[in-house]
């Protein structure tokens, strides 16, 4: 109920520059290492805000592959478009992995393609693996558009 009403106050003080305000409730990773026991429901809360039809910016909270929680801060980069189609990058920083910096924040820039209708989109991230650091996998985010 709490992310709900945030949600909401969200979109009703959203100032008109942002072209659409999307929540979402994490991601599900799949990871590439799959018998290593990653949690892959990878459960939160995110916000990622539309300045225009290529850049957004994005930040939320969830739990991670390490069943630690880690919060994240960047912008999407979209310039491929086709359709409902768009490709491009998330650029920005994520903590809370506790063998990458132990625990704290580190730079990423994640590839990443996004399909996105009118209410509901997809966000699909690949992941690299970074030594025994950071787990590998292809995330899915999906994620909810609150503004009419």
């Amino acid at each position: 109920m709490k992310k709900l009403l945030l949600a909401s106050l969200i979109a009703a003080s959203a100032p008109a520059a942002f072209a659409d305000i999307w929540v979402n409730p994490g991601f599900y990773a799949h990871h590439f290492q799959n018998d290593k026991g990653f949690n892959n429901v990878n459960t939160g809360f995110g916000v990622e805000a539309s300045i225009t039809d290529t850049y957004s910016l994005t930040a939320g909270v969830f739990e991670n592959s390490d069943r630690a929680t880690s919060h994240y801060v960047g912008m999407y980069a979209m310039p491929f478009k086709i359709g409902s189609f768009k490709a491009g990058t998330a650029i920005g920083a994520f903590n809370g992995y506790p063998k990458m910096r132990d625990g704290g924040w580190f730079p990423a820039i994640i590839p990443t393609v996004a399909f996105e209708g009118r209410r509901l989109g997809l966000n699909v991230s690949f992941i690299p693996t970074i030594g025994d650091k950071l787990h590998g996998a292809l995330a899915f985010q999906v994620k909810y558009n609150i503004l009419p």
